[in-house]
């Protein structure tokens, strides 16, 4: 008996239709639903920490093709058996959004009430995060649900309450504290930013040699620097121990030229001989080698740069100017009065603001820091029990974890972030920490104690400061596990206890690898005591062409909407897999894309052909039946292998190539004369044979390339196979008997027959008196001769000869074509 058939009736997939009307219906069955309350078998259980996009503006290409393939993890899980966990958030906090609404409404937010600011900035958070979830639902998203109270929000009271809770949390176990201590600040953004928000640029720079006096000698020397707005900063000058030239000099004293500080001369290592004169300023501060010397000999700061960056009263005549103003007219006093003896251009790094692009001056206030430098050695054991996807982006993580000297500063200046619960006693100035649980914010808030643990004082001012963004990104991973659709349940905590890792998966790109992915490893090691991922799988870039990358201020970003609306979300998923294995850059090309359109236009029209003919439940197999089948199960080893390393790029060729270059070039043109059988050549059971064995492979190809397409399969699977793909497992294996040594010989042998068909002018369904054959392809003899018409093979191959179609002439007597 053969199933009732079901035709696809539409001629063409119109995407922009089909896409819509699948995905709503995704919604309405609630196909994606995650219930923790279900999982029964506790090794079933699939968590994503998905990483909740930025809503300070819309997306750009990157960012839809990077989710687009997040959403592979998940659905290759499922068809893996799994209960996967896949939430959706929003990331709502930090100084992007608070740019962009001092852009869009053109304010400074230190300029306005701050509960003022922080409305303007939920203006902005909720026009572009629905602009961001749009995009979401056209890329096929298969997250657990996208209803507006499921989809968390990282500046959502229940949000900013774990983020404190875990604060308070570490500090009871002693691991904040408060340091006046100097800080990477960008005064453009007026706040503090930590070491893994710092990027460095090349340039040069005047190096300039500053002649100062010996005090008690009245001898003269000179020392080099390219940041002389900083000379009257300077708290001692030094020398290296080695360098024996001014071993005289050391604890004499300097007389600082135009400001006539006195300072004490020193010998230090940092000091480079062959650096200038081999004499060193240290000033507070140009750089972390300052910071530290003057730390080691405990000397007093004294700031040449405010936070605004202008030059303090430290600076004299110059106070107030802008930094690079004051250092030309500090030059050209220097000039004057004859210090500088020396300048010349040389090569310079020097730290910008990753966030603004701002040069990072270092400026001592207080700050609150979390330690991270004791915690260095158990990441990096971590590393090892983490797989990584690529393997080779772990030397990212370790490259980072060999520069962290410093703890980190978490507390900020700023106001749109998850506020520091901490009040302080107007007496004693003692510290205090609330019990966990509520969200509190402490600018505008009464404490919630009466009075000082410590002195007993009843008045308290609350702390004005907010977290570093990272502070509530770190614990992504924790949130989803406590908060699954934002609904707390102990079911998944319990879960995650009884394993060696909190989540299974970190999904996320290359460029936040210091941070996102190393905070989230050191806060969840603080507080759980164990990694907090088994799996990372770290994307690389969507570039230009050209491989530049991408930007607005350049013009050659490209917008996902646009492409969206042109060519559909699976055909820019399609795409994504198509040009680049997990972890390598992406080269965007709008012809290529086009042509992912084309393959899917393609599958559609397959699966009509396969659609005309019933499916039968039973059938004689023939050996070009088992040939295909045997390249089918090929297909499925190195489709399944791709994606347990959840790499989609080698997947994906392989099933496009099986499915247009094999089983659409080749199989379907070998046996429609069986399958249609209007002559009756073959037997009815060869016939079913051929209609089953269409219907197997194509089952194979949707189920195979649902996770990267999930809407034109889902419609197709729907209209032939009665239930959605996204329900069904992975295809496995067909058991089959065929010794595949054929393929190559038979896709030659048939372009070489069509090849000949076109170079004589006629038809590709003319018919052919005779016609030799390789004998390996004898096996496949019926269907061959049915496919080109032949009426008479013959043999001019050894069974033991070369396969090689340059060995052999396809000689052929045509058909008359009276």
């Amino acid at each position: 008996m053969s199933k009732e058939k079901k035709r696809l009736s539409k001629k063409k997939y119109n995407f922009k239709i089909q896409e819509e009307e699948i995905f709503n219906l995704w919604q309405d069955e609630r196909l994606y639903q995650f219930n923790p309350d279900t999982i029964t078998d506790q090794s079933s259980l699939f968590t994503i920490d998905t990483p909740p996009p930025y809503t300070n503006a819309p997306w750009h290409m990157g960012g839809a093709i990077h989710y687009s393939q997040i959403d592979m993890i998940a659905r290759i899980m499922r068809m893996k058996g799994h209960s996967v966990h896949f939430p959706m958030g929003l990331d709502r906090n930090g100084l992007p959004i608070e740019i962009a609404a001092e852009k869009e409404f053109k304010v400074n937010m230190h300029n306005v009430p701050r509960a003022d600011f922080l409305d303007l900035c939920q203006k902005i958070l909720n026009k572009y995060g629905k602009a961001v979830l749009d995009v979401a639902y056209k890329l096929g998203l298969s997250a657990n649900s996208f209803e507006w109270d499921s989809v968390y929000r990282t500046d959502d009271p229940q949000y900013r309450a774990l983020t404190q809770e875990t604060f308070i949390e570490v500090w009871k176990k002693g691991l904040v504290y408060e340091d006046d201590r100097p800080n990477n600040w960008d005064y453009r953004l007026q706040t503090t930013v930590a070491d893994a928000e710092i990027e460095y640029e090349e340039g040069e720079h005047p190096l300039y040699d500053i002649q100062f006096r010996i005090k008690e000698t009245n001898e003269k020397f000179h020392f080099s620097t390219t940041r002389p707005e900083l000379i009257p900063a300077i708290r001692t000058i030094v020398f290296n121990p080695e360098d024996n030239r001014y071993s005289q000099l050391e604890g004499k004293t300097a007389i600082i030229p135009l400001w006539n500080i006195s300072v004490k001369i020193r010998k230090h290592p940092m000091a480079d001989p062959e650096f200038g004169s081999g004499i060193v300023q240290i000033c507070s501060y140009g750089d972390i080698q300052d910071v530290r010397v003057i730390r080691e000999f405990d000397l007093d700061p004294v700031y040449a740069i405010d936070t605004n960056g202008r030059l303090t009263e430290q600076t004299g005549e110059f106070a107030g100017m802008k930094i690079k103003e004051g250092r030309e007219k500090i030059v050209k006093r220097l000039r004057e009065i004859g210090a500088i003896v020396g300048e010349k251009v040389v090569p310079y790094r020097f730290p910008v603001s990753e966030r603004s692009g701002a040069p990072i001056e270092f400026i001592g206030m207080k700050e609150y820091y979390l330690k991270q430098n004791e915690f260095v050695p158990t990441l990096r054991e971590y590393s090892e029990k983490v797989e990584f996807h690529p393997d080779f982006m772990k030397q990212i993580w370790m490259n980072w974890l060999d520069r962290v000297s410093i703890d980190w500063p978490i507390s900020r200046r700023r106001f749109y972030g998850t506020e520091v619960p901490v009040w302080y006693c107007t007496k004693c100035e003692h510290p205090m920490v609330p019990p966990p649980g509520p969200y509190y914010q402490p600018w505008k808030d009464d404490p919630p104690f009466e009075k000082c643990e410590k002195c007993g004082n009843k008045k308290f001012r609350g702390d004005e400061r907010t977290f570093d963004t990272w502070v509530d990104s770190s614990i992504s991973a924790y949130y989803v596990t406590k908060y699954p659709n934002n609904i707390e349940t102990d079911k998944l905590i319990n879960i995650a206890s009884t394993r060696p890792y909190l989540a299974n998966m970190r999904p996320q790109g290359k460029d936040i690898v210091r941070t996102w992915f190393h905070y989230t490893m050191l806060r969840i090691h603080q507080l759980f005591d164990k990694p907090a991922f088994q799996h990372a799988w770290i994307s690389g870039h969507v570039v230009t062409e050209s491989g530049e990358k991408m930007s607005k201020r350049k013009g050659n970003s490209v917008n996902p909407e646009i492409m969206l609306e042109r060519y559909g979300g699976d055909a820019l998923r399609f795409f994504g897999c198509m040009e680049a294995s997990v972890g390598s850059d992406i080269r965007f090309s709008e012809e290529r894309l086009k042509g992912g359109s084309k393959f899917l236009n393609k599958l559609y029209n397959i699966s009509r052909f396969i659609a005309s003919f019933d499916r039968p439940e039973s059938g004689e197999l023939q050996n070009t039946d088992k040939w295909i089948l045997s390249e089918l199960n090929n297909t499925i080893t190195e489709s399944l292998a791709g994606y347990t390393s959840f790499d989609f790029h080698p997947a994906t060729r392989s099933i496009r190539k099986f499915t247009t270059d094999l089983f659409a070039s080749q199989y379907m043109e070998l046996v429609k004369s069986r399958a249609y059988n209007r002559n009756g050549q073959f037997s009815e059971l060869e016939s079913k044979g051929a209609k089953l064995t269409l219907y197997t492979c194509l089952d194979a190809i949707i189920r195979l390339i649902a996770p990267i397409t999930p809407f034109i399969t889902d419609y197709i699977y729907r209209e032939l196979f009665d239930k959605s793909v996204h329900k069904s497992l992975f295809p496995e294996l067909v058991e089959i008997d065929f010794d595949n040594n054929v393929t190559d010989l038979l896709v030659e042998y048939n372009s070489a027959i069509w090849k000949l068909k076109q170079e004589n002018g006629i038809s590709l369904r003319s018919s052919l008196r005779f016609a030799n054959i390789p004998t390996p392809l004898i096996k496949l003899e019926a269907d061959i001769k049915a496919m080109h018409g032949i009426f008479e093979f013959s043999t001019t191959f050894q069974e033991d000869a070369k396969l090689d179609i340059t060995d052999f002439t396809v000689k052929v007597k045509f058909e008359s074509d009276e």
